[in-house]
């Protein structure tokens, strides 16, 4: 019986493996990112980050005005790996992004919290790195004060929420450069990336779509707009009919959903502001491929998982693809929930939707291509002439194909058509 084994109680060192989960993987943008799922999880309608830059002494803080925490929830919190259980589609998954995200950044992180059901009581917890380095425990400091939790308490004062204190900012700003001009910049710079990296994040949030709560986002008090990265208030956007695919996880199914999304060209965008906008963090080229959702947050963004390369003529592609909670273990989600790695399954299942989705954007990019040619030269009188009607038709018969035969069978028929008529295969673009 397990009763009657010898056993023996060996926890690990408090200083050594705290230092060594500072690098887990995190950036600034990415680390503020998880803490903001906390915020969402804890029912938040506002989340406010703010970088406050002091010569030597500068913080951040990321407030929200979700449902708080009694000291021994907030206890729980700090925990490393905390017991609490995660209910289906919350967006926490390890009990370790409060501490990983912070401490990738910070060195010391105080959180204070203000509970819905005890609005009267205010509490403060801190974990610092040097502390617990002195003492190699996993010692939680009680009722820390300073400018920056005096600052965190003022923004509670007028209802329950919780606000995460980020201190002693070794890896965002080095003591070189803690009291320059440079370090004000650095958080400048950090303010718009964070901007930048939020709004794509956390776009149906933000937008309050697909049936969620809308959550209000801002970083230095300036409100982030969503970024939604398949364009949807442009009418030439085409959308692709949604595909759902059914994955067996321990006796139940839980659904994976694909839907893909062609952008329209420069040419056919509302302005060539809104074609610049749209671009995104990485550009027209790398923002191109599979966008990976868990419970409604982007995990993943750009690339195409290994099923196809980047390419120049299928810039125009984006595709959704949606899983919730259930397939954490199939997708490999990692601590900082910045990347997956799709199932073999999943990746047999969504190589002919993304096969077809490129056929399309590449039509579109070339659609586009011709007419910028068209505009700068002469028109001919005859509209086959520059092969854009019968490139037309070549869009029609490989959609066609592809709808009514699998991949295999779909490239066999287009290699045949190329080793018969090859010249007409080019003309239509095949």
């Amino acid at each position: 019986m397990r009763s009657q084994l010898s056993w023996y109680d060996a926890p690990p060192s408090a200083a050594r493996l705290t230092t060594s989960l500072r690098d887990i993987g995190y950036d600034f943008p990415t680390a503020v990112a998880d803490l903001v799922d906390n915020a969402i999880s804890a029912g938040a309608s506002q989340v406010g980050i703010e970088l406050v830059f002091r010569p030597n002494d500068s913080y951040v803080l990321i407030a929200d005005d979700g449902k708080g925490m009694t000291p021994s929830e907030l206890l729980e919190a700090l925990r490393f790996g905390s017991r609490r259980d995660y209910e289906h589609n919350e967006l926490g998954r390890f009990g370790l992004g409060l501490k990983t995200g912070s401490f990738s950044q910070c060195r010391r992180l105080s959180v204070v919290s203000r509970p819905q059901r005890n609005p009267s009581r205010t509490t403060v917890r801190t974990l610092d790195l040097d502390f617990i380095e002195e003492t190699d425990s996993w010692g939680v400091l009680a009722d820390e004060g300073g400018e920056a939790v005096d600052h965190a308490i003022r923004l509670l004062q007028d209802g329950p929420g919780t606000v995460v204190v980020w201190e002693n900012l070794d890896r965002v700003l080095p003591d070189r450069f803690a009291e320059s001009g440079w370090g004000r910049r650095r958080l400048n710079t950090l303010a718009n990336k964070t901007s930048e990296h939020l709004s794509m994040v956390f776009h149906r949030f933000l937008a309050g779509s697909h049936g969620l709560s809308r959550v209000g986002i801002s970083v230095n008090h300036e409100k982030l707009e969503a970024w939604n990265p398949f364009a949807i208030d442009e009418a030439a956007t085409l959308a692709l009919p949604p595909e759902i695919f059914e994955v067996e996880v321990e006796g139940l199914t839980a659904d994976v959903v694909f839907s893909g999304y062609v952008l329209p060209p420069r040419d056919r965008f509302s302005s060539p502001d809104e074609f610049e906008r749209m671009s995104g963090p990485l550009k027209w080229n790398r923002q191109q491929g599979l966008y990976i959702y868990r419970a409604n947050r982007l995990v993943q963004f750009g690339g195409w998982n290994g099923i196809r390369g980047i390419d120049e003529h299928t810039k125009l592609a984006r595709a959704s693809v949606d899983f919730d909670t259930r397939l954490d273990e199939q997708f490999q989600i990692n601590v900082a929930k910045m990347s997956v790695a799709l199932p073999a399954s999943i990746k047999s299942m969504l190589e002919r939707p993304i096969h077809e989705l490129c056929v399309r954007a590449d039509s579109e990019y070339r659609r586009g291509a011709a007419f910028k040619q068209k505009v700068s030269s002469t028109p001919s009188k005859n509209p086959n002439v520059d092969g854009v009607a019968l490139r037309e038709v070549g869009i029609a018969l490989k959609a066609a194909l592809l709808e009514h035969n699998d991949l295999g069978s779909y490239r066999r028929a287009l290699e045949a058509l190329k080793a018969r008529h090859p010249e007409l295969a080019r003309t239509l673009d095949l």
